[in-house]
């Protein structure tokens, strides 16, 4: 993708892995370990999304490849060579913040126009590249035009062309939608996943927000106290999370706590603190009379008998709201000592509308029930 002489980096003809984090840590004090041994790697042309919440270290592993912030311990490396000691401005690697970081002296083009002249490209070589790269975001119209003359989704997608300009191999954004309406934010997230694949870039992509990471990435890792907590594509991370804090960020979740009672083999049987027997899959267990919280998602569970297989165990319920949200229905119960259980329903012209107060038989299946860490 690089033009004559843009290349920073060796060049490497092994298969290793492209962008690779070994026994990496991080401490500002010499003390606190804001990011713990992480070890991670993604192959070229992949879209990974680093999510957690703030201070979980996802931001800082992101500065640590830019090269903003340096590594207290291991190695990172880009296409197989270590790139530790490399300044940031030799990585050559593309940029996007939240805040558009534009120089408001510039107009549009040179904007653009700077990170090619720093490259030593010729006049020729630099306006076919900034028109090419308005063009992806499609924004041409607007190259005259200075930063404070453009709304905030369009400083955004200059920002986008002025990372891609100069064709990285690699992009990495720092929560590049935070400051847009939702909207927006919603319309970027599908252009830039569409644009990062159509130019097969690898882009690695911080956020805290869950619906983006579910919608844009190829994988998300989730990040909690400085570890990779699961890594995996978007559909096994919420219906198959490996751990309770995995569930519970993940998009909206049920817990109940209770106590293993048996295992055997991939299911077990959980005594609730409630006093209730429900069966689920073993995952964050290991032996009878372990504390567990079991999670099940809100459209896992039904009310309608009829959907459930035969000796399926069911609990007891009292609906506490149900509210209209247009494509769904979201039924609030009082479920097993908690008054916080939900369950999502689809609207349909056949869907029953419960009333708050009234006593409902609720259930799922044993497969769609995951006993996780207490």
């Amino acid at each position: 993708m690089r033009a004559a002489g843009e290349n920073f980096l060796p060049q490497t003809t092994t298969d290793t892995a492209f962008v690779e984090f070994e026994r990496v840590q991080k401490s500002y004090d010499g003390e606190t370990l804001v990011v713990k041994d992480l070890n991670l790697s993604m192959p070229k042309g992949e879209f990974l999304t680093m999510l957690g919440p703030s201070g979980s270290g996802k931001t800082t592993c992101l500065m640590m490849l830019a090269g903003f912030e340096t590594a207290t311990h291991g190695e990172i490396r880009l296409d197989g060579v270590s790139i530790n000691n490399i300044p940031p401005h030799k990585r050559g690697i593309g940029m996007v913040f939240q805040n558009y970081a534009l120089f408001p002296h510039m107009t549009v083009a040179e904007n653009l126009s700077f990170p090619l002249e720093v490259r030593k490209m010729d006049k020729t070589t630099r306006e076919a590249k900034i028109k090419r790269a308005l063009g992806m975001v499609q924004m041409n119209d607007f190259a005259g035009r200075r930063p404070a003359q453009l709304s905030g989704g369009q400083q955004q997608r200059i920002a986008l062309a002025r990372a891609l300009v100069f064709e990285p191999e690699l992009v990495l954004m720092d929560e590049p939608l935070g400051a847009l309406d939702k909207q927006l934010r919603e319309t970027l997230q599908f252009e830039i996943t569409n644009l990062a694949h159509e130019l097969g870039i690898t882009v690695v992509y911080v956020t805290h927000d869950q619906t983006e990471a579910l919608t844009m990435s190829d994988r998300v890792a989730v990040f909690d106290d400085g570890r990779i907590q699961q890594l995996a594509p978007p559909d096994q991370l919420y219906e198959a999370p490996q751990n309770s804090f995995v569930a519970q960020f993940i998009g909206e979740n049920n817990t109940l706590e209770g106590v293993v009672q048996q295992i055997d083999g991939d299911t077990c049987i959980v005594k609730l603190d409630s006093g209730d027997i429900i069966d689920a899959v073993p995952v964050n267990v290991s032996k009878a009379g372990e504390r567990t919280k079991v999670s099940i998602r809100p459209e896992r569970v039904e009310f309608d008998k009829s959907r459930l297989n035969p000796g399926a165990h069911t609990l007891k319920a009292e609906v506490l709201e149900f509210i209209y949200m247009g494509d769904i229905f979201r039924t609030r119960l009082r479920v097993a000592g908690t008054d916080e259980f939900v369950i999502k329903t689809r609207n349909a012209p056949d869907q029953v509308r419960l009333t708050p107060g009234s006593q409902i038989d609720i259930g799922w299946m044993a497969k769609d029930c995951r006993a996780l860490d207490a």
